[in-house]
């Protein structure tokens, strides 16, 4: 059959993020025989008049959407990802008979919300890369695909949803062909990274988050020698600078510790980041693996350091726990972002002063703390059931696709704010949701591609603020 794969994410900010899952599907897809297309919304200045000459040119069968993100997660100036993909929908059903399929991490959190709003025949949840292949093998031959595992759809205004395949705890880490489907070289001079997932699943408990819902809370992890084939397989096509994008990198500690051993081995020049740390496990032996590895930049995210928040969002570690990894990164000359979420339970004006405190007092000027107020609540989290409880919310679970957000009663948003505004003030190596928000930040990332700079650019962050500053702009 002809297929054709849609990555809608349109989002620049901070920097673009290569369509992982949807160059899977693609390459899956491909494997399994059927001829593919690939339209990437991203860098289109006309999303409209590109999808009518695909349409007229290519006359697919299937259709397959890609929606990465439902929004943006500001709670201050939010942005529906959804509300902007619907002139592209009316266009594909406008233009088009073909059966449209859904995907991507959105669909697997909100997948009969999606399924209504786009009106599409099916819904693929989890690893899309399986899934996907399934299904056209039962519609390229006329069979009914209900009996797909992961497959969710509307039936008489009804929402069904199969089971997700059972997977062995072994991830194959791979990555796609990306240059075959979409435009590398744009990419990569905005300073996007390359996404190596070393490990499916989550077992940690955060009170807010979907990665269980997403990946499960089973661990499927990969084997070292898999990563470090993967990172070569990479440089060799161009590849320098790679994120690990596990929703957190270092639990399983060992298997952390053997996949940096295991890079290290390979000695492929290629330079490291990861964004998603867990303080609970940072010691001075995982950092010295990963700076031996080759890793330019970590993050951690720590959400808070005060213990009333820490366990009100159910995080499992300590604020002793945060302090030590604080003593940690200061024993060594890794850069480090550390990330704070501001407004949950239990925040208060003393939690407020107190993470700020910690962050004034333990961050070195060369790191940065981005700051976040406001958290994101989706139907299905503990969460949403909190919110209900606290009467701080009353919208049904299908009212929620477009931005909900939960801030504690106990502190007035305003307040927050002003706060974090403050301690940014007398510190620029501090940033909030406005800072990723500059509408000028793609244009720093092509200057500072065009300079030779590597990302991490948030490495810069104290001097691209003074510099912002003096031609007035008020970041």
């Amino acid at each position: 059959m002809n297929i054709l794969i849609i990555s809608t994410n349109r989002s620049t900010l901070p920097m673009p993020v290569l369509p992982l899952g949807a160059c899977k599907v693609a390459d899956a897809a491909e494997r399994s025989g059927h001829v593919v297309r690939f339209v990437d919304f991203m860098f289109k200045k006309d999303v409209i008049q590109t999808l009518k000459k695909e349409l007229m040119e290519s006359k697919p069968d299937i259709i397959g959407l890609s929606i990465r993100n439902i929004d943006n997660n500001d709670c201050e100036h939010p942005v529906f990802f959804i509300d902007e993909m619907r002139p592209a929908i009316d266009i594909l059903r406008s233009m088009s008979d073909s059966t449209l399929v859904i995907g991507g991490a959105a669909v697997s959190v909100m997948p009969e919300e999606l399924l209504r709003v786009t009106g599409a025949e099916f819904a693929v949840t989890g690893d899309g890369e399986f899934v996907f292949p399934l299904l056209l093998d039962k519609l390229s031959v006329g069979k009914s695909p209900m009996d797909v595992p992961g497959l969710a759809w509307i039936e008489n205004d009804r929402f069904m949803m199969n089971a997700g395949l059972q997977c062995d705890s072994v991830h194959e880490c791979w990555t796609p062909d990306f240059a075959r489907w979409i435009n590398l070289r744009a990419y990569l001079s905005r300073l996007s990274t390359a996404p190596v997932q070393t490990k499916l699943g989550c077992h940690f408990q955060c009170i807010y988050c979907t990665y269980r819902k997403i990946e499960g809370n089973v661990y499927r992890v990969s084997s070292p020698e898999c990563v470090a084939d993967t990172v070569k397989q990479l440089v060799q096509r161009g590849f320098r600078d790679i994120e690990f994008v596990d929703n957190v990198f270092n639990y399983p500690y060992h298997h952390a510790l053997e996949i940096c051993e295991g890079i290290a081995r390979a000695r492929t020049g290629a330079r490291f980041q990861s964004l998603e740390l867990n303080p609970l496990f940072i010691d001075d032996d995982l950092i010295t693996a990963m700076e031996r590895a080759g890793f330019a930049a970590i993050g951690i995210t720590v959400e808070s350091a005060a213990d009333d928040v820490l366990k009100g969002l159910r995080k499992g570690f300590t604020v002793d726990d945060v302090y030590n990894s604080a003593r940690v990164i200061r024993r060594h000359s890794l850069p480090c972002a550390w990330i704070f979420m501001f407004g949950g339970p239990g925040e208060t004006e003393a939690t407020v002063k107190e993470t700020l405190r910690f962050a004034e007092t333990y961050i070195r000027r060369e790191d940065i703390a981005f700051f976040g107020a406001g958290i994101r609540i989706y139907p299905g989290t503990e969460l949403e059931s909190f919110a209900r409880e606290e009467g701080l919310l009353s919208l049904p679970p299908h009212k929620m696709l477009p931005p909900v957000f939960y801030n504690s009663p106990a502190i007035d948003y305003h307040y927050m704010k002003k706060k974090i505004e403050d301690v940014m003030n007398k510190n620029m190596n501090f940033i909030n949701s406005d800072s990723i928000g500059l509408s000028v930040l793609p244009l720093i990332h092509r200057v500072g591609y065009k300079l030779g700079l590597r990302p991490p650019l948030w490495r810069f962050t104290r001097y691209i603020r003074r510099g912002l500053r003096l031609l007035g702009m008020d970041v």
